[in-house]
């Protein structure tokens, strides 16, 4: 039957416990976008910082209103204020007296004494050029005003440890004043994908070869999802070179990850660089991506994927995106949902089955077959649906799990 998916990934998240427990780094706004909160951000200021109009307007102490109501009319009650200086963003307003309405603008702080907003259109005359004195409506304190801290209070958890950061999260944190952020470090990974059969993109094919997609696939979903990544490729089935290769890697990366050479084929160069050191090379209950390594290289994580590229991948996805969510916070995990087939499906049984699909109108279409070598089909989906091993066939409308890409 095979490990099951869920007992690997369990492993795999024992593997790199450790590496959740490193030191964090102090790092620039610019800097830190994808990565994830090291400890709690503590709001220093609160959001906004003071009282301030939500509306370009007239500023006004609603007491005024009280006793003198200036006759009626089709918008209700109204009485006149002489006006005074107005007040744009950014300055710092007089006290507003008694009788008195300020022009000002949206994200200008309300003045002391004033406590609400009327908009200019709402206005008689509905302008602020040339007016010595506005006749407005009545309106309830609090109108319009932007309380102090209504959004974020000085002092509160705004942002928890681990919460990844994106364009959001950093806006709020400069909007409170903070040049940097504690997080916690990218990991830095080796990616090593082997075989003799490989040629570089762009080289010309001999006979048997194959262009290598793992490097430049398997990097670039690392680095988008926020991981430091190297790939190098070992272009040789001799076990020594790729061991060589791993040696080094080992002296830098915090974890280490192959492509390739773990099946049960005679020329598996990685289970047979790797046969005296701490690895255990195992089939998994997942298709595809059935052949999986997993230890330690010269001390260092090691994880070993299958060769094709499909496998590759849905390797990274379903078990080690998953845990690096869990353990570091970034990056974030996919968003998992119920949707309906669109079609009917067959899945060998006692296997977890992940398909490549695309959403449409609600449900879910898959995108090719099963196979472990349909780039073309991968590279057209948008959605993974996952097919649990006790299932062997779904009909067409039945519910599935997907996770969107």
């Amino acid at each position: 039957m095979g490990t099951s998916v869920a007992a690997h990934r369990s492993a795999i998240r024992a593997l790199l416990a450790p590496l959740a427990t490193r030191e964090p780094e102090r790092r620039p706004l610019d800097e830190a976008l994808g990565l994830a909160l090291a400890e709690d951000l503590v709001a220093p200021v609160s959001l906004p910082p003071f009282d301030n109009s939500q509306m370009d307007g007239f500023a006004l102490r609603t007491a005024d209103f009280a006793g003198h109501v200036g006759g009626t009319d089709d918008d209700g009650a109204r009485r006149e204020f002489a006006v005074v200086a107005p007040i744009p963003a950014g300055a710092l307003p007089a006290r507003l007296e008694p009788g008195h309405a300020a022009p000002i603008m949206t994200g200008a702080m309300v003045p002391e004494g004033a406590d609400a907003v009327v908009p200019v259109e709402l206005a008689v005359p509905p302008r602020f050029a040339d007016v010595e004195a506005v006749t407005l409506p009545v309106v309830e304190p609090g109108t319009f005003v932007r309380r102090t801290g209504s959004d974020v209070a000085a002092g509160a958890v705004v942002l928890a440890a681990g919460t990844r950061l994106g364009p959001t999260q950093l806006g709020l944190a400069a909007g409170l004043g903070l040049a940097e952020v504690a997080v916690r470090a990218p990991l830095r990974v080796a990616l090593v994908s082997t075989g003799a059969e490989l040629a570089a993109p762009g080289a010309e094919l001999r006979q048997g070869q194959i262009h290598d997609a793992n490097s430049t696939l398997l990097s670039a979903a690392l680095r988008e999802a926020g991981v430091d990544a190297t790939a190098t490729t070992v272009r040789s089935d001799e076990p020594g070179e790729l061991l060589a290769e791993l040696a080094d890697a080992a002296t830098w990366a915090d974890l280490v990850i192959t492509t390739g050479g773990v099946s049960k084929g005679a020329f598996e160069a990685t289970k047979l660089a790797l046969a005296e050191h701490p690895v255990v090379f195992a089939h998994l209950a997942m298709q595809p991506g059935g052949p999986q390594g997993i230890g330690t290289v010269a001390g260092v994580p090691f994880l070993g994927f299958p060769g094709n590229p499909v496998s590759c991948w849905v390797s990274w996805e379903v078990l080690l995106r998953p845990v690096l969510a869990e353990l570091l916070g970034a990056p974030a995990a996919r968003r998992r949902l119920t949707l309906p087939l669109a079609q009917a499906l067959e899945s060998p049984a006692g296997k977890l089955q992940v398909r490549r699909a695309r959403l449409e109108g609600g449900a879910v279409v898959l995108v090719g077959g099963p196979g472990s070598h349909l780039l073309g089909a991968l590279a057209g989906s948008d959605a993974l649906v996952l097919v649990p091993e006790d299932v062997t066939v779904l009909a067409a409308g039945d519910d599935v799990e997907v996770w969107l890409l």
